[in-house]
């Protein structure tokens, strides 16, 4: 007796049609043709040969235009392939395979769609919204900008998130050390690779990046010593506000150019980079979180994990408890610290400081004697190691002053003010205690800061609780106000919405 499957298939075929695709007499599935079969066994009404559909993906593909999907990963459609009507066939399909192909086939056309729109900008200018600091000290302005495209050794990022950081306020309130206005500001953020100049071959357009305020060229001596991350072609300038390449800014307004910041000028929907000031990351981390990691927060955690190096056991002093000491406080934590101390003026910053590890507090206005010897009351001669996270030049002196004799370790993270000096006695030095400076806590942009992100992703560093405020990008002002405020530790400004 024929099976149910055998008797369905010796039923009556319907009438063929010469508009859909059939399998040749020799293949006759039991069930309602598939197209992912018609496709690869057979071909259209009147003998007419379908093309091969091989299995995605295919480096064997060759005609057709070349679509990016999700903005990375190349396609290239068959010449004369009907992609519509393979969709449709696979989706409509009884059989969950053939609509489970639709579906993904229709991922792929979205995919593709995006990826061309891209390329519809790749080598041209872009206009965008921009926020231009004309002056110093003026509420920034958003404008339509100009954002040429890449050239040699150079990306174009699409800016998701960006943040607000003190450097950002230090250098628009002409405190650095050469004002350059009208200027785009910015250099904590979050986006995605646009297109690519001649000559960049480590990143594609689709890659998720941090773009850094200092670069890895990964040729100079700098980086390839593994002490330092202080790249010779590279390194922070506060002063230039043009590209290296050719001396010239990537914005402009009406043909008047818009300086850059720090190579960065995340304050903007559209902006271009050196490719060494790009950190690649996972594409699974959220953008709208890890933003932080390409500045501040990388920079606290550095200056303690990889810097001072408190031993496990060790009593730390962190000096300023805005984003990079409380991320300075959150390395002392990971490092097995076991007393976490505090210092700021600020005592409203104490209740949250708990939260990243700080044991107890010192308020330099609650004493009537230097907090470098509170300190040292308090620890029996000074603590281990100190983190300075001001900028304050006295705060510098006091962080350096209250660690221990014979083996503390002082760290200044802080920018100072152009005309500060530093002012010690020599026994300080001569009794043994140690001063280093960090700059970007000691990481490599683009070789260590995927690992910092990589910590986030295993839930080693929690990121969230540094992010208290998030504003659209039109009232980007407010998170100016909100800093000088003190309210707050991050404000993400979503450049979408």
């Amino acid at each position: 007796m024929a099976s149910p499957t055998t008797a369905a298939h010796e039923r009556k075929p319907r009438p063929r049609s010469a508009s859909r695709w059939r399998p040749e007499p020799r293949f006759r599935p039991p069930r309602r043709a598939c197209p992912w079969f018609a496709a690869h066994e057979g071909g259209r009404g009147g003998g007419e040969t379908a093309p091969s559909v091989p299995s995605f993906p295919s480096p064997r593909l060759t005609a057709g235009p070349e679509l990016y999907i999700g903005g990375a990963l190349p396609l290239r459609l068959l010449t004369g392939f009907d992609s519509l009507r393979f969709g449709l066939g696979c989706f409509l399909n009884p059989d969950f395979i053939g609509c489970a192909l639709g579906a993904a086939w229709f991922g792929i056309l979205l995919g593709g769609f995006l990826g061309n729109e891209a390329m519809a900008t790749a080598g041209k200018v872009i206009k965008c919204k921009a926020a231009v600091a004309w002056e110093a000290g003026k509420p920034l302005s958003i404008e339509e900008v100009e954002v040429a495209p890449p050239q040699a050794m150079e990306v174009r990022v699409k800016i998701l998130y960006t943040s607000l950081c003190h450097t950002d306020v230090y250098f628009w309130e002409a405190k650095g050390q050469t004002p350059v206005f009208p200027r785009i500001f910015g250099h904590e953020a979050g986006g995605i690779i646009e297109s690519v100049g001649e000559g960049v071959t480590d990143v594609a357009p689709g890659d998720h990046v941090l773009p850094v305020f200092t670069g890895e060229c990964k040729e100079c001596p700098h980086c390839k010593s593994a002490e330092s991350n202080m790249c010779d072609l590279l390194r922070i300038n506060t002063d230039r506000g043009v590209m290296i390449g050719d001396g010239k800014s990537r914005f402009s307004i009406n043909g008047k150019p818009i300086y850059h910041f720090v190579g960065t000028s995340t304050f903007s929907e559209y902006t271009v980079m050196h490719v060494g000031c790009v950190a690649k990351i996972n594409p699974e981390a959220p953008l709208d979180k890890v933003c932080v990691l390409s500045c501040g927060i990388s920079t606290g955690l550095g200056a303690t994990i990889n810097v001072a190096k408190p031993p496990k056991g060790s009593t730390v002093a962190i000096f300023g408890l805005g984003a990079v000491g409380l991320a300075a406080a959150e390395g002392a934590r990971i490092a097995g610290a076991s007393r976490i101390i505090g210092v700021d003026l600020n005592p409203s910053r104490f209740e949250e400081a708990r939260k990243f590890g700080c044991t107890e507090f010192v308020n330099p206005k609650d004493h009537n004697k230097p907090v470098q010897q509170v300190l040292a009351e308090m620890t029996n001669g000074g603590v281990d190691r100190s983190v300075e996270c001001t900028g304050n030049i006295n705060a510098m002196i006091q962080a350096f002053e209250c660690v221990h004799d014979g083996w503390g370790v002082a760290v200044l993270v802080g920018v100072p003010h152009k005309d500060a000096e530093f002012k010690t006695h020599p026994m300080n030095f001569l009794n043994e205690r140690t001063l280093k400076g960090t700059f970007f806590g000691n990481y490599k942009p683009r070789t260590d800061l995927p690992n910092v992100v990589e910590l986030y992703m295993k839930k080693e560093l929690e990121v969230e609780k540094f992010i208290t405020h998030s504003v659209p990008f039109a009232e980007i002002n407010k998170a100016f106000d909100l800093m000088a405020k003190g309210e707050g530790i991050r404000c993400i400004i979503r450049m979408e919405n």
